[in-house]
């Protein structure tokens, strides 16, 4: 994986090449005292982005009222736990913020962009960071599939929850490993800038494919049901016998969940609760105490705004 890949997996490099295939979005630009802020843990008065907020509000807006916030590349998956909802679900900066600053992937997309990356020596390509603000969508985990495309070619698809058993993933398996196919070779297949990438899918009830996400293709990105040897080997892939893989052989190999013996702790396990919540507790993290703070009170106005109207 070269540095020149993971530019090229920015939302803003392909979100416009696969406008119609994946859910509508905004891109803003993420003015440098809005990353200094989310760096910055030391800082005991939560800094005021007026300007900035006036644009993200604009922009959810425009989204429904509702949106998943992410950077360039990814988004806090590993933060969710903080939310008062335990959602990624955000309306409002004060969201985004509790949320960005809470996690570690973020943290990742902010300092450490171009990690294990093969040229690791040469200079670092320039970075223009972005808000990226998607309509919220409930997206079932059941239907979510990561794929892994080498040299233009489908080898390999996995669950993407493969901590949990879908019954109709084992049901359906020759469809779902089909429509992936279909969709790959229809829409995506010689039209991204590398030939190597890993790519996010979303199969729905209707059994429509839609891009959620590309992902560079290397161990930056995780591998579930695979691993990074057998994917960068070179040797034809095989199924595992205790997952799923489809009949045919040119068909890619397909993995998933096969039981409730094997359903294991989600991987996002590790980033919940300990230092962040300490943060919180004690007070070491200023930034991550004010803005849930300032998140609580909003709730707390909102819910009282509500029975006032109930009330009248």
């Amino acid at each position: 994986m070269k540095k020149e890949q993971v530019v090229n997996c920015q939302f803003s490099v392909w979100y416009p090449i696969f406008k119609k295939h994946t859910i509508k979005s905004l891109i803003l630009p993420l003015p440098q005292n809005v990353i200094d802020y989310l760096l910055d843990d030391g800082t005991l008065v939560a800094p005021e982005f007026p300007e900035f907020n006036s644009k993200v509000l604009k922009a959810i807006n425009t989204l429904g009222g509702c949106v998943f916030p992410k950077l360039n590349w990814s988004a806090p998956r590993d933060a969710n736990w903080i939310a008062l909802n335990s959602s990624l679900q955000c309306q409002s900066l004060s969201d985004i913020f509790l949320l960005f600053k809470s996690s570690d992937f973020i943290t990742h997309d902010l300092t450490q962009p171009f990690l294990h990356s093969s040229d690791e020596d040469s200079p670092n390509p320039a970075i223009n960071y972005e808000l990226v603000l998607r309509k919220w969508s409930e997206l079932l985990p059941g239907g979510e599939f990561r794929c892994f495309i080498k040299e233009n070619k489908l080898i390999g698809i996995s669950q993407r929850d493969y901590t949990q058993y879908y019954h109709h993933i084992s049901k359906q398996e020759a469809q779902i490993c089909h429509s992936i196919q279909e969709f790959f070779s229809q829409h995506v297949q010689y039209q991204f800038l590398d030939e190597d990438f890993v790519l996010d899918v979303y199969r729905d009830s209707w059994g429509k494919v839609w891009l959620i996400d590309l992902n560079p293709f290397g161990e930056v990105t995780d591998s579930l049901l695979f691993t990074w040897e057998e994917l960068t080997s070179g040797n034809s892939l095989s199924a595992n016998q205790e997952e799923g893989d489809t009949a045919q052989q040119e068909a890619p190999v397909f993995r998933y969940t096969t039981s409730d013996v094997t359903v294991q702790p989600s991987p996002c396990l590790s980033y919940r609760i300990p230092r962040d919540f300490v943060d919180l507790s004690t007070g070491e993290d200023a930034y991550k105490l004010i803005d849930f703070l300032k998140l609580k009170r909003q709730q707390e106005d909102s819910e009282e705004e509500v029975e006032e109207e109930v009330r009248q």
